[in-house]
């Protein structure tokens, strides 16, 4: 047996809903959901898995009519479904009302189901939410009945509030393979017996990495399993470093190098790391018109050179202010030193003013040094 395990689809999500290219997602969150489906198809997969969460929200009518047709359109592959948290069935549901053509197998939310499908052998497991929380270990202790058959648990949770479990549980359920919704990023939980397939396509920042579906191949009852990277583009997390030199132009250059390299379809976050000059604030807006950015977030700090400043200002203003993190920073740097937790080695003799200094103080400190002392500079220039 050839099956296809997915989930986390979550049709009708407009991620990125206030960017200029958020309707693009949703269109492509369909897309690549009815690619996927003919993929089903075009490998002569026996059955597709969909391990919750078909949609964003609790379906309406229409929404589970366009996915039917779909299903319709592939009668020589079984679908078997549950809902999860986000599409879950309750009383009122459209989910309740419908009927789906012979080929889908939909598991409700009033206790375990089995499906059996005898024309290749097996039997799928499980049952939908009713509501968008479930905190008890509903899946502890279900066993499969003892027959021939591969026996597949459908499951969607493994947080404190959707369906905690054991994975020693799992284990020792019996079920030759547990196809696993609700986490978006693909990881298998015990190989060749329990997986994630994670969400279909990325559908907010936090789902950085590649998406795409699981494929199965039965042999007996152990199966081998693939994951086949499907989504049309990833969530990128890219640091940048900065030195002095760097301009908003020429960061704005780098940062679209940069893209062209990794792949202008992704969607990014910019992270400025480093030092910039003094009096530099650079402008983020310009460096976000490079592709499709959702962020740009300035963490360089001022190059400030500290032994110069105290040498160039000694007496005055500056100089003091420096001078007066000194003694906490020997202390501090002294004693650390000793035990090794500066970053700097014990062997290193010809540490820095700056290096000593900054070892020496707090994140904190060093804040308010950094800070105050690119107050007073700028108000000297």
């Amino acid at each position: 047996m050839r099956f296809i395990h997915m989930a986390d689809v979550h049709l009708g999500c407009v991620p990125d809903g206030k960017t200029e290219w958020g309707s693009q997602r949703r269109r492509e969150i369909w897309e690549t959901f009815q690619e996927s489906v003919h993929d089903a198809a075009d490998m002569h997969a026996d059955l597709v898995l969909i391990a919750g969460d078909l949609f964003h929200s609790p379906p309406d009518e229409q929404m589970l009519r366009e996915v039917s047709y779909l299903f319709s359109s592939c009668p020589g592959v079984c679908f078997a479904l549950i809902a999860g948290n986000h599409d879950c069935m309750t009383k009122e549901s459209a989910w309740r009302r419908f009927h789906f053509p012979d080929n889908v197998a939909v598991l409700g939310p009033d206790g375990c189901e089995c499906i059996t499908f005898t024309q290749f052998g097996c039997e799928v497991y499980g049952f939908s939410y009713d509501r968008p929380q479930i905190d008890k270990p509903l899946y502890d202790g279900l066993m499969p009945d003892e027959n021939d058959a591969f026996h597949i648990l459908l499951a969607h949770g493994g947080d404190a509030l959707h369906i905690p479990y054991r994975t020693e549980e799992m284990e020792r359920s019996g079920f030759d393979y547990i196809a696993l919704g609700h986490i978006h990023k693909p990881q298998i939980v015990l190989k060749d017996r329990a997986a994630y397939s994670g969400a279909l396509s990325p559908i907010d920042a936090g789902d950085e990495g590649p998406h795409g579906y699981i494929v199965g191949e039965t042999h007996g009852h152990s199966v081998h399993l693939q994951f086949v990277e499907k989504a049309k583009r990833e969530y990128v997390t890219m640091t940048v470093t900065v030195n002095e030199e760097d301009t908003a132009l020429s960061l704005r250059d780098e940062v679209a190098s940069a893209i062209r390299k990794r792949g202008s379809g992704n969607i990014y976050k910019i992270v400025l790391k480093g030092q910039r000059r003094i009096g530099v604030h650079f402008d983020t807006e310009l460096i976000a018109g490079c592709g499709m950015i959702l962020s740009v977030s300035d963490q360089t700090a001022p190059a400030l050179h500290l032994e110069m400043l105290r040498q160039t200002y000694k007496g005055q203003l500056i100089g003091r202010y420096i001078e007066s993190f000194e003694q906490d920073a020997q202390r501090k740097y002294a004693a650390e030193r000793q035990s090794g937790a500066t970053g700097i080695s014990s062997g290193q003799t010809d540490a820095s003013y700056d290096q000593r200094l900054l070892a020496g103080l707090s994140d904190v400190q060093r804040k308010a040094l950094m800070a105050g002392l690119e107050a007073l500079l700028a108000g000297k220039s």
